[in-house]
């Protein structure tokens, strides 16, 4: 046996090293556990100085670079900000232009707050102003969006009266095609008087509507309304029956041959309301959808000239592109509005630009495109210029609308009108999130610079 042994550990090795490999296997397998760990949980004394130097720099940037409003440049650094208001009320003087009304000066105020917690209520908003223009307009409007508390009831306003005058271009994305409307970037606005295929009016308008909506469950509501549109006073600048031929116009054409007054009309209704909103803000949000479809009954024991009906829908929503930076986003909209039943006046159908913020259509003038159905959309990048204060952001949008002619048989999408632009925005209150916008727009030969105090949608 002893025999047997030596040969076999003289082939392979004395005995006691092959004793002392087996030791050492061994203890390895047994310890080598708690030596990867404790060899992967160390760090040298350079490197944890290092991270510990970066995060504390990361976490002073990031205090550092929290969103600023303008008026933090003139405040003394070091001094203590007071905590943000329930409400905000400005009354400033109104200076804003577009290609329609050109240089809009006057006097505006807005007030924003909130009527319950902020935590679970959604801030409030009204704006009014009245203001004369250097096309000798004068407009004063109220508009309101309210949320009572914990947002049980929204209550949604657009009340105007108008002293107006602007030009029309008859129904359909194609009349007229040959149109061309330069501005030059002027801040008067648009020169109509003698664009080729327009034709001027003058006129006084009555706007009353209102909704009352009740939550249902978590953002989304139902609701009724009462709306009222009163145009009076209406002239015709280029009908002219001495001609011969007759000098004829789109309004006049379209007013005889679906029966209505040439001078004067109302359009007076109920609506039903269903909505859902998310958004995390009115003003400006960084998030969320809104969804609206509105029905309304146009009759004639409410006053209408005639009755009608006829139905609005709306989808808006903003896609989040940092997590650190929520201002860095894309929005989209889209709307959409068509007649029902009957007929309504002319001045009462759809037209671009005649929301109830009247900022759709950048890069056209308002009325532009006109018809008994009209569906538009946008989409806008928006994006901070000054990262660390983000007081300074940019835009890039991109806009269609197409509208239909039943008359003259153009159907919807029959001819889309593509419109795009870019702009800027200036941070004037960080709490409420508004803004100072000023926005270059470009259209099917036309174009307009837009200034205004609120986002767009």
């Amino acid at each position: 046996m002893n025999c047997l042994f030596r040969k076999v550990f003289k082939r392979q090795g004395s005995f006691s090293n092959h004793l002392l490999l087996m030791t050492a296997v061994t203890v390895s397998i047994l310890f080598l556990p708690s030596l990867l760990k404790a060899q992967l949980n160390y760090k040298p004394l350079a490197i944890n100085n290092y991270r510990e130097s970066r995060l504390k720099k990361d976490s002073l940037r990031q205090k550092e670079c929290r969103q600023k409003e303008l008026f933090d440049l003139f405040r003394k650094k070091g001094k203590k900000q007071k905590p943000p208001k329930k409400m905000l009320l400005l009354i400033l003087p109104k200076i804003s232009s577009n290609p329609a009304n050109g240089f809009m000066l006057g006097v505006g105020s807005s007030i924003g707050w909130y009527l319950g917690p902020r935590e679970t209520t959604r801030v409030s908003f009204i704006g009014a102003s009245v203001a004369v223009t250097t096309k000798s307009q004068l407009l004063s409007y109220i508009k309101s969006n309210i949320y009572t508390p914990n947002n049980k009831l929204f209550l949604q306003g657009d009340w105007r009266f108008f002293i107006y005058n602007a030009p029309t271009w008859g129904l359909g994305t194609n009349a007229p095609d040959t149109t061309f409307i330069s501005d030059s970037w002027i801040w008067e606005g648009a020169d109509l008087a003698d664009s080729e295929g327009d034709y001027p009016m003058h006129y006084n308008y009555v706007k009353f509507h209102e909704t009352v909506n009740y939550k249902l469950i978590e953002n989304l509501y139902v609701g009724v309304g009462y709306h009222l549109d009163y145009y009076y006073d209406i002239k015709d600048n280029k009908l002219d029956f001495d001609t011969i031929p007759f000098q004829l116009t789109p309004h006049y054409l379209y007013s005889k041959y679906h029966g209505f007054d040439t001078t004067k009309y109302m359009l007076s209704g109920l609506s039903l309301s269903f909505f859902f909103d998310s958004r995390d803000n009115m003003m400006n949000p960084y998030k969320g959808y809104y969804v609206n479809i509105n029905y309304r009954i146009n009759t004639t024991w409410l006053g209408s000239d005639q009755n009608s009906s006829s139905l609005w829908t709306e989808f808006r929503t903003y896609v989040s592109l940092s997590q650190r930076t929520p201002r860095h986003l894309i929005a989209f909209w889209f709307y959409g509005n068509f007649q029902i039943s009957g007929h309504q006046p002319y001045l009462t159908l759809m037209s671009v630009g005649e929301d109830q913020n009247s900022r759709s259509g950048r890069g056209y003038v308002a009325g532009r495109y006109r018809g008994e159905d009209l569906i538009y959309g946008e989409v806008e990048y928006r994006f901070p210029i000054s990262q660390c204060s983000q007081i300074v952001g940019g835009v890039l949008f991109v806009n269609f609308t197409t509208a239909s002619n039943r008359d003259s048989g153009v159907q919807l999408f029959q001819y889309i009108r593509p419109g795009a632009g870019f702009g800027f925005r200036f941070m004037l209150n960080k709490h409420f999130r508004t803004n100072l916008n000023i926005e270059f727009g470009f259209g099917y030969k036309s174009k307009g610079f837009y200034l205004s105090g609120t986002e767009t949608f």
